[in-house]
């Protein structure tokens, strides 16, 4: 390889100031591409287009949408420019607006929609913790995690007394659980084969055990959660909800389901977590399907997956918004399994955030 230059040196490390200036910007504005999409989700934009059915102008949503046409357009501008809405010219040289497939996301129905949960990290709770992040490292003890500084108790006793926030938090849940477990069923369906009773730990609203017994109508499904969640959950013909504490039980079943779950808690409160989930099924044929990320380098993920970052963004979450809470690798995955007293499980990738973990006693 021939030797660099001088002036090809000077030349790489002004491009690489150039660079550095550009892109300081994204952190000095970054919170302006959630701030405006949560505004595009609260107008209905996305809502407004797919009904449409057909290029829509901004006259026509302006007046849908009970909206000031200037504003509205400055919005989309910003929007198209990341992807999100299209613009195009009608036969007449009108220009309109149609969707994309990210902005399908955007809707507040739909099997796949986001929305649910830009609203809920976007909201003032959510958002408060962020102010308390550095404070949070700076606790050698982790003695004032982020949350709690910000709201005076954690995010499961704040969700306890405020239903409010409560619900925001089920729904948010339940829009990725839709994603989320359509994946488990698409990408690795044999996991449940044999599986008669399935209890979800932690399952929110049901919505995540719903679809996994209408793609497995054998089994029957046991969605637990704390009292004040299973109390407003839906009503299912297929899924039982029942109130209790995973940290002093779980239902007995073939398999325990947890997704989403584990991350929000430290080491110790995994293991235990885990020792409830493993006396509650068969020791010799059952198992626990953990449904959580797993960050790390190497055959772990693909150096190339496109949701790769997004694990590292988690982590960040977990940091500002749980007291003990992270992502793990799947080094640390095998800790806690091997402490809680499994002896073998597996990893399966799949076409989502998260990675399936079958865990066997």
């Amino acid at each position: 390889m021939a030797k660099e230059t001088n002036r090809e040196a000077r030349t790489r490390e002004e491009n690489q100031d150039s660079q550095a200036q550009a892109d300081i910007w994204k952190y000095v504005f970054g919170f302006t591409e959630m701030a405006v999409v949560k505004c595009a989700i609260e107008l209905g934009i996305a809502d407004f287009l797919e009904s449409s059915q057909q290029p829509v102008s901004l006259n026509q949503l302006s007046v849908a949408l009970g909206c000031c046409s200037s504003s509205l357009y400055r919005v989309l501008r910003f929007l198209i420019n990341r992807g999100i809405f299209k613009e195009t010219s009608t036969g007449n040289g009108e220009i309109s607006y149609v969707q994309t497939p990210l902005s399908r996301l955007l809707r507040k129905e739909g099997g796949n929609s986001m929305a649910a949960f830009v609203l809920f990290e976007s909201s003032p709770v959510m958002l408060a913790p962020w102010h308390n992040l550095s404070a949070r490292v700076l606790s050698k003890e982790n003695t004032v995690p982020a949350f709690d500084a910000a709201h005076g108790k954690d995010v499961w006793k704040f969700a306890e007394t405020d239903p409010g926030y409560n619900n925001l938090l089920n729904k948010a849940m339940a829009c990725d659980a839709r994603v989320s477990v359509s994946a488990i069923i698409n990408g690795c369906p044999e996991i449940f084969k044999g599986i008669s009773s399935l209890v979800d730990v932690g399952g929110g609203d049901g919505t995540a055990l719903r679809i996994l017994v209408e793609a497995f109508p054998w089994i029957k499904g046991i969605n637990f959660d704390l009292p004040h969640v299973a109390s407003v959950a839906p009503h299912s013909n297929s899924v039982q909800h029942v109130g209790g504490d995973m940290f002093d039980y779980v239902p007995k079943a073939d398999a325990a389901f947890l997704m989403w779950v584990l991350h929000d808690w430290g080491d110790d409160e995994c293991i235990q977590i885990l020792r409830k989930c493993g006396e509650a099924i068969p020791k010799d044929t059952g198992k626990v399907i953990i449904v959580e990320a797993v960050i790390g380098k190497g055959d772990e993920r693909k150096e190339d997956d496109k949701l790769k970052d997004v694990g590292l963004m988690l982590d960040m979450v977990m940091m500002a918004h749980t007291s003990n809470g992270k992502e793990r690798t799947a080094k640390e995955w095998a800790y806690v399994l091997s402490a809680a007293g499994f002896s073998r499980h597996t990893i399966n990738h799949i076409d989502a955030v998260q990675s399936v973990i079958q865990a066997y006693l």
